[in-house]
């Protein structure tokens, strides 16, 4: 988990440096490499995108597990921070999500508020819910997700 939680604190200071963090959305372990030639610290993994090379839909068109296999190749091929649009969570406990999105070697994420499977947006207290059950299971991994 070391590597994962240096590329998260690296993230957070990128965030936080003072200057504008522009993260270049990528699909693939060649738009990555060429985001990463270009000079980028950091990159996003946009579902969108994501769905599209796989030729799946957006919208939790592709599984959890299909999605991860994604973001593991995207990591495994760069080395710099990666944050990735996880949809809505894809009816996946906070706790599961931060685990598994962690073990594919993403250090940020970003989560919907409208819940694909059901087609409908969480209520703000609910989204609110989430959000904080994920930064708790963040913290109890260690990791600035």
């Amino acid at each position: 988990m070391t590597d994962v939680a240096a590329k998260a604190a690296e993230l957070l200071r990128l965030h936080h440096s003072g200057s504008a963090l522009v993260l270049p959305t990528v699909w693939d372990a060649w738009s990555a490499d060429a985001v990463v030639a270009a000079g980028f610290p950091a990159l996003s993994i946009g579902s969108h995108p994501l769905a599209d090379s796989r030729g799946q839909s957006d919208n939790e068109g592709m599984s959890l597990a299909d999605a991860l296999d994604g973001i593991r190749r995207i990591t495994a091929a760069v080395d710099v921070p990666v944050t990735a649009d996880m949809e809505s969570g894809y009816d996946t406990p906070a706790a599961e999500l931060v685990d598994r999105v962690l073990e594919a070697g993403a250090v940020g994420i970003n989560i919907e508020d409208t819940v694909h499977s059901q087609g409908r947006l969480r209520e703000a207290q609910e989204h609110a819910d989430y959000i904080g059950a994920l930064r708790a299971a963040a913290d109890q991994a260690g990791v600035d997700l």
